[in-house]
Order: C-alpha cells, then sequence, then structure tokens
C-alpha cells in the first residue's frame, strides 16, 4: 500500500461540507422521459425533504460505456437539458449528468445547460484533459472512483483538480475477479481521512455485475440498502442512489437502481443513522 502523502494542492470546499449534513444524489440511470423523470425527481425531493437532506437529482443523457452495441444509450444531451431546465424550475433543486470529453462540456457550458454538478465517468477518472476541463467550469466536478484503482491512487486523480470550485470523489465497488464488484469500506475510510474532499457512496453501483447478463449489466438491488446503512454507520454522510419507477424495465442498469417505492425507507435508515452518530457523544 503506498504511503499517503499530504496533499498540497488547494481545493476549496476542503474545510466546507455541503449542508445539511447528509446529501443525496438520486434518479433514473438515463433520463427518458420528462414526466417520469419529474415523477422521480418530485419524489426524491419530498423523502429527502422529510429528512432534512439535500437532494440532487442525477439522469445521464448518454450512456458511452454501455456493454453490448444494441444497448440503449439515451435521448441525447439537447431532449435531456431541456428536460433539466423544467425540472430545476419546478423543484429548485441541483442536478448532476456526465460528460465523457472536452467538447460534451463545452457545449454544456457554451449553451448554459442547467448543470450544478459534472460527473466523470468511473472508467474515465483518470482522463487528465477532461477532469481539468471540467474543473474549469465554475461547477461542481464528481469524480467517480474506477472499479480498477486504489484508493490511495486517487492522489493522482486530485492533483489535476487545482483551481476546481468544488470536488467529489464517489466510491462504486472495486473490482473482484470477473463480472464482481466487492465494497471496500477500508478503502473509504483510507479517503476519507487523507482527502480533503466529500467522499460520496455509490450504493447501487456497487451491487452491479458488469457484463453479467452477457449483453447488459446485471446486479442486485436487494443489496442496496444494507451498503448504504452501513457506509452511513462509518460516518459516511453523501449518497448516490439510482432510482427507477420499474427497473425491471429500464433500458439500463435496471438490476441496481432501486424502486421507487422503496426509496423512502432506504433514505429513512440513512437518515437515521447518519443522525444517531451525529448526536451521539462518541462519534
Amino acid at each position: 500500500m503506498a504511503t499517503a502523502h499530504k496533499i498540497d494542492y488547494k481545493i476549496r470546499n476542503q474545510i466546507k461540507l455541503m449542508k445539511p449534513k447528509i446529501s443525496l444524489i438520486a434518479g433514473p440511470c438515463q433520463h427518458e422521459t420528462l414526466e417520469q423523470s419529474l415523477e422521480i425527481a418530485t419524489e426524491c425531493k419530498r423523502v429527502c425533504d422529510s429528512h432534512g437532506i439535500q437532494y440532487i437529482f442525477k439522469a445521464s443523457y448518454d450512456k458511452a460505456n454501455r456493454t453490448h452495441n444494441n444497448g440503449k444509450r439515451g435521448v441525447g444531451m439537447h431532449t435531456t437539458m431541456e428536460a433539466f431546465a423544467e425540472i430545476k424550475e419546478s423543484l429548485n433543486i441541483k442536478t448532476l449528468t456526465d460528460v465523457h470529453s472536452v467538447a460534451e462540456i463545452d457545449d454544456i457550458v457554451g449553451k448554459s445547460y442547467p448543470v450544478d454538478v459534472l460527473q466523470i465517468p468511473a472508467f474515465l477518472c483518470r482522463q487528465t484533459d477532461l477532469i481539468k476541463a471540467a474543473c474549469k467550469t465554475n461547477k461542481i466536478v464528481n469524480i467517480k472512483k474506477g472499479q480498477f484503482l486504489a484508493p490511495w491512487d486517487m492522489e493522482g486523480v486530485l492533483s489535476k483538480t487545482t483551481g476546481a470550485k468544488e470536488v467529489w470523489i464517489t466510491e462504486r465497488g472495486t473490482s473482484f475477479g470477473y463480472n464482481r464488484l466487492v465494497v471496500d469500506y477500508t478503502g473509504m475510510q483510507y479517503m476519507r481521512k487523507h482527502y480533503p474532499v466529500p467522499i460520496v457512496f455509490d450504493a447501487t453501483h456497487s451491487v452491479q455485475q458488469p457484463g453479467g447478463n452477457g449483453d447488459s449489466s446485471g446486479g442486485n438491488r436487494d443489496y442496496v440498502t444494507g451498503l448504504a446503512c452501513a457506509a452511513a454507520g462509518m460516518g459516511i454522510t453523501h449518497f448516490f442512489l439510482e432510482v427507477h419507477a420499474d427497473p425491471d424495465n429500464a433500458p439500463s442498469d435496471g438490476p441496481n437502481m432501486l424502486k421507487l417505492k422503496d426509496f423512502q425507507t432506504t433514505v429513512k435508515r440513512i437518515a437515521l443513522i447518519s443522525k444517531t452518530l451525529e448526536n451521539a457523544w462518541w462519534a
């Protein structure tokens, strides 16, 4: 294991975490229709508001790393951003979406699309030009930690974020042989200790089975709530959950997405654990 070194770059959020203390990114894997995304965002916001949790809506306009060429990629940037504008106006919430190239970032900025958080996908988390371009936008940058990286490898990734408004690292599972991910909670603890940025736990992609269904990824949503609660128990306060009203018929990541009807139960448990720790004399 690499020796931890003090990071000497400046990130504005090193002493400022988002308020309220717990935050949650949630939404469908990819945007399909305005009606569907608005339904999901409305319910997620209602649940989060009831627990004093900051809610951020997420959806992708293009799933550029599908397992098979036949996989549905999305409805495109323009259509998705039109929906984002209506969702932001209706609910007054922040939004997050993935970017895959410098050109896409230029499009989002140049057209003033309503995106608050630019997300760097896990497979692209070491792409220097992509990260630097995102960090120049004055938007929050959420970097998904690659399934193939050790926690201490993220120091090199963070060295590319100088000048960023705010940076988050998202843990989304670690490769464990073929078609399998595991969650390394010691790795999350390492990142919390050594990196001056919020660590987000993505409980839904952590139960994914990459390529597990042959021409698509598999997964098991039954494990999501337990993993999220364990993360809350170790002090994680920033979470990422993909949610869908009918995940078994979703165009991507259906097996690992939470059902919208189960979202409230999962969030309630996260909030209970987090607030218990916050109020505990020994925490």
